[in-house]
């Protein structure tokens, strides 16, 4: 009776201490079943991602990032999308200590499409949760590569981000040839540069001149394109001083989006633009200030969270007759306009899969820059896609379609279609964790064999 007694209680025990065992080993696994997601750091083994089931938003555990030093971590995940479609992701972020290695910077807490620029805004500081939200246009991919990241494509981060509450929905395409464009003119910069302080100013008659060239811009738009392209505009006066400039060998100083961002923001995420100007003096020919440029008027091809960004650079001499319109002197001032607007029409049809000649390729096309209207029967020739390739003997230029492909705003999402389910689905119960468990260590065996 006695031998028979203490063999159940030893049954007992090891039944007790298979269960913490395998309790133990479960909770281990739990807090590293990324759920399909994949590990990426641009520096190995610097940073700790985890499940944590203590800091979460809802009952789900959330995705943990965190990087003493500073580093770029991303958990991604491929997922399958229709071509030429607008998206939406939505994530909640709390963040613990996040601050960027540069000054100024569009790194922190994320979310991104892995190897390209696209990005939603980040989040930096300490914060508790909050709701992310990127907008994207599929464009010619059938699959993007979605992460969710505590750093950036410029600048790395440190410190701890907590993502969760993945939603994903598609929208629908606003077809209309309307865009509208924002010019934001800067009328003062203060900035300090290789320990000199600049200060600059733009007076009321660079105002006029701007304001001309900006409805002069609007009518060219449509005359250059064949009326397949109309033009709305609102412009703003920038009166805060802009403190800091961006610098690249190829351009000098010029001003990137992460440097306007607070001064441009509240009007921008409050309105729907697909383009944004940003019009600046760099110099004056008067008190001898200036800021270095490698010879640019105009700098186009950037991007503000998906939205088209262009530099415009007033000339040194107020008295410049650069952007006045004159019948004897320049009958096209509104010229370095549509030049940095096609860039982004440029970039956009690239990024759509389509060729198109380079903006800066006219000489090659057999394109000279004329008295009085400059490069016009260029633009022209590009804008309705008239441009005889030699070698080829085809028509090229800018699509048509290009002019109804415009960045993605709520608007697309007022009839939409609910993904998440598809794409970021979360075990639900106790079967579905250990099979979901189950399933990563088979895929990680996979991989090492």
């Amino acid at each position: 009776m006695i031998k028979k007694d203490k063999t159940k209680l030893l049954n007992i025990i090891f039944v007790v201490i298979l269960i913490i065992v395998l309790y133990i080993v479960f909770s281990l696994f739990k807090q590293n079943n990324f759920n399909d997601f994949s590990k990426a750091e641009l520096y190995a083994h610097q940073s700790v991602f985890k499940r944590d089931s203590k800091v979460k938003y809802s009952k789900n555990s959330s995705y943990k990032i965190s990087s003493e030093d500073f580093n770029d971590a991303m958990l991604h995940k491929q997922i399958e999308v229709m071509p030429n479609t607008p998206y939406k992701v939505t994530c909640m972020v709390k963040t613990e200590n996040v601050v960027t290695q540069q000054e100024i910077s569009t790194s922190g807490a994320l979310i991104c499409i892995a190897d390209t620029v696209e990005q939603s805004k980040s989040i930096v500081g300490t914060n508790d949760w909050q709701k992310l939200e990127f907008l994207f246009d599929s464009k010619n991919r059938n699959t993007i590569d979605i992460g969710f990241r505590l750093g950036g494509n410029e600048d790395n981060a440190k410190g701890t981000a907590w993502f969760s509450d993945f939603t994903i929905e598609s929208g629908v395409e606003d077809t209309d040839d309307t865009w509208d464009v924002a010019c934001f003119i800067i009328e003062n910069i203060d900035v300090n540069i290789d320990g000199e302080n600049i200060k600059l100013h733009i007076s009321d008659n660079d105002i006029n001149t701007v304001s001309q060239n900006m409805e002069r811009f609007k009518q060219s738009c449509k005359t250059l394109s064949s009326n397949k392209l109309d033009i709305n505009y609102e412009m703003y006066r920038v009166v805060e001083p802009l403190n800091s400039l961006s610098y690249d060998e190829e351009n000098g100083y010029f001003v990137a989006p992460k440097n306007v961002e607070n001064l441009i923001d509240s009007v921008v995420s409050q309105k729907e633009y697909d383009h944004i100007f940003v019009v600046v003096r760099f110099g004056n020919n008067i008190n001898k200030s200036a800021i270095k440029v490698n010879d640019w008027i105009g700098l186009g091809g950037m991007d503000y969270y998906g939205i088209g960004f262009s530099n415009i650079r007033l000339p040194d001499n107020e008295a410049s007759y650069l952007y006045q319109y004159n019948s004897s002197i320049n009958t096209f001032p509104e010229e370095v306009w549509v030049h940095e607007y096609l860039h982004t029409l440029e970039r956009n049809q690239k990024e759509y899969g389509y060729e198109v000649p380079a903006l800066h390729n006219n000489e090659n096309y057999g394109y000279w820059n004329q008295r009085l209207v400059g490069l016009y029967d260029w633009y022209k020739d590009y804008m309705r896609k008239n441009i005889v390739d030699k070698q080829t003997g085809e028509r090229v230029g800018i699509l048509e379609e290009m002019y109804t492909h415009k960045p993605i705003h709520n608007s697309n999402f007022t009839y939409s279609y609910d993904k998440t389910s598809q794409v970021f689905k979360e075990p639900s119960n106790f079967i579905e964790e250990f099979a979901s468990i189950f399933t990563t260590i088979g895929k990680s065996f996979s991989k090492k064999n």
